[in-house]
């Protein structure tokens, strides 16, 4: 965290001094967030990214304006000490797509519509310059994290078919992506990182907040984070008929995306599995050890694609399901917080 001093002087040249400050709850990152509240009603957030080890806070404004820019709505910038990693921005509010589908799931299909339309949109802006590329080989080199600690995590031999699974994934992407131009993804794109607004139009409904590790991906990237969410179910039929509207809108063939779509949603739950157990095992997060189940679900689906095939041989025969008994085994041996 970042001394009070540099704070109050950014709240201070900001014009919020005596706003009440309140904590907000963060996320997997090392950022802390505070809603800063004035008399007048008004509010804003000072986000605090001094204790991120890469800095994120120039990513994030510079990507702020590109977003706001382009027509879509990111927290505009209010006041920055880019040295200090502190910025105070604008307040979106609470409406979390997760917190609005926990209290009425029948705006299920209405929010998960919105998203497709605002990917589609999103989509076809050409991105922004200095994003690394999310390609077949970088897609492989972070299924690394499911090797150095999933699996020591699961008490599970690190073999050599295991060792293998980056490399075969990097030529499943070749072999079915292809030369398929590349995106802008906001990468950690998840029902608790977008906001509704109901008071804007079209696309920019969408209140996006995490977009500072934005790189440029595959189409299906974001639509597969979305779809298959670590943190949340969705109701039978939902990811199939979003899929096929973003597939229509977007005038992807959909069996050739569907094949994709399928890789890459087996790399992100790899790659989850391999955070989650990093958070758990390093940072004694015992909290991520619930979504074990549903990321492994996440992945057994998406396997069952033929297109998969050896890659589904290559798991079965090196990674150990995450049942309770190995989660808990885990959970014992992490650190306190």
């Amino acid at each position: 965290m970042s001394s009070p001093e540099p704070v109050a002087a950014l709240i201070a040249s900001a014009g919020w001094s005596g706003a009440r400050a309140v904590p907000v709850a963060g996320d997997a990152s090392a950022r802390r967030f505070t809603r800063h509240l004035r008399a007048d009603g008004s509010n804003a957030i000072l986000m605090d990214a001094s204790a991120d080890p890469g800095g994120s806070s120039r990513r994030f404004a510079d990507l702020s304006a590109w977003i706001n820019a382009q027509g879509f709505s990111a927290p505009h910038v209010l006041a920055a000490d880019l040295p200090a990693e502190l910025l105070l921005v604008e307040d979106f509010g609470d409406r979390l797509f997760a917190r609005l589908l926990a209290e009425d799931p029948t705006r299920e299909a209405e929010l998960y519509t919105a998203t497709a339309e605002f990917l589609v949109a999103f989509q076809r802006v050409t991105p922004p310059s200095g994003l690394a590329p999310l390609d077949g080989p970088a897609l492989a080199n972070l299924t690394r994290l499911v090797i150095d600690w999933y699996l020591p995590g699961m008490d599970a031999p690190v073999t050599p078919e295991a060792l293998g699974i980056p490399d075969l994934i990097a030529r499943l992407y070749d072999d079915l992506a292809g030369a398929a131009p590349l995106v802008t993804s906001l990468r950690d794109f998840h029902a608790e990182n977008v906001l509704w607004l109901p008071d804007r139009s079209g696309p920019a409904r969408l209140g996006l907040i995490d977009f500072q590790d934005a790189v440029t991906a595959h189409p299906a990237y974001d639509l597969v984070s979305f779809l298959q969410d670590a943190r949340r179910d969705l109701s039978p039929g939902t990811e199939a008929a979003v899929f096929d509207l973003f597939c229509r809108e977007a005038g992807h063939d959909p069996g050739a995306f569907r094949a994709v779509y399928a890789l890459i949603g087996a790399q992100r739950a790899l790659r989850i599995l391999g955070v989650f157990a990093r958070l758990i095992r390093q940072a004694g997060k015992r909290r991520y050890a619930a979504f074990f189940p549903r990321v492994w679900g996440h992945l057994a689906a998406n396997l069952t694609h033929p297109a998969l095939a050896p890659l589904s041989r290559a798991i079965r025969a090196t990674l150990p399901e995450p049942t309770p008994a190995r989660i808990d085994r885990m959970i014992a041996s992490c650190p306190t917080p």
